[in-house]
């Protein structure tokens, strides 16, 4: 999942950026208002956290007007300000959640994981294929209750297409909400990924596989394929 982190304060930014990384998201920064509003605007993500006091343009002037533009992504604030009028004007701006400065990484990721939830809120916590699940708050993989031990990015990958169960992701589209802006990508790289998982979650087990190839299409996970 691809996180957009709009901060002036460059210490903090980063330090939110490498935290991510670590949890297995994608991560772009910007550190001026204008600049992650145009980026909100011309790039997908699948969260923003969205800090409101910013140079050139605000954070509320910011949600305001990606919400005005029909742009829905999830928005997480974060600000020193924790008054209730801030707040409540944050909310009315489009944010879904506020989360006022100073706030332990721990509190900010669970956010994070309910925002990214929340399109899929039947889901809950575990997502699932067949016998194969995804903890989001573990991080732990299994299938037909063996864990399943993946990378980063392999966890990145499985988790967005288990987010998108049975809906057919095509190559482009992966890496918009996997890799981050300034990855490195070559063309083959999600045919490379998808050859990894499918080694882990598929080839060791006795059975169908779940991740399947759309010609000329892309890819999706779903029932057990013949």
């Amino acid at each position: 999942m691809r996180i957009l982190i709009v901060e002036d304060e460059h210490r903090i930014a980063q330090a939110l950026k490498e935290g991510l990384e670590q949890e297995s998201y994608a991560v772009d920064a910007c550190y001026d208002g204008e600049d992650g509003y145009n980026t909100a605007s011309a790039d997908e993500h699948d969260l923003i956290i969205l800090d409101v006091m910013l140079p050139n343009m605000d954070g509320f002037e910011i949600s305001k007007k990606l919400r005005a533009g029909g742009n829905h992504t999830p928005i997480l604030m974060l600000t020193a300000k924790d008054q209730n009028h801030d707040i409540v004007h944050g909310l009315d701006t489009g944010a879904d959640d506020y989360l006022p400065k100073p706030f332990s990484f721990e509190v900010l990721l669970a956010r994070v994981r309910a925002l990214l939830r929340r399109p899929h809120e039947s889901l809950g916590e575990i997502l699932e294929a067949d016998d194969l699940t995804l903890n989001t708050k573990t991080h732990e993989v299994k299938r037909s209750g063996k864990t399943i031990k993946l990378s980063s990015k392999e966890y990145a990958l499985l988790e967005y297409m288990l987010r998108n169960k049975n809906n057919v992701l095509s190559k482009n589209n992966i890496m918009t909400h996997v890799w981050d802006f300034d990855a490195d990508i070559l063309p083959n790289t999600v045919e490379v990924f998808i050859t990894f998982l499918r080694n882990k979650i598929d080839k060791p087990f006795k059975k169908p596989g779940l991740i399947q190839t759309e010609r000329g299409f892309g890819y999706k996970i779903g029932e057990s394929s013949s």
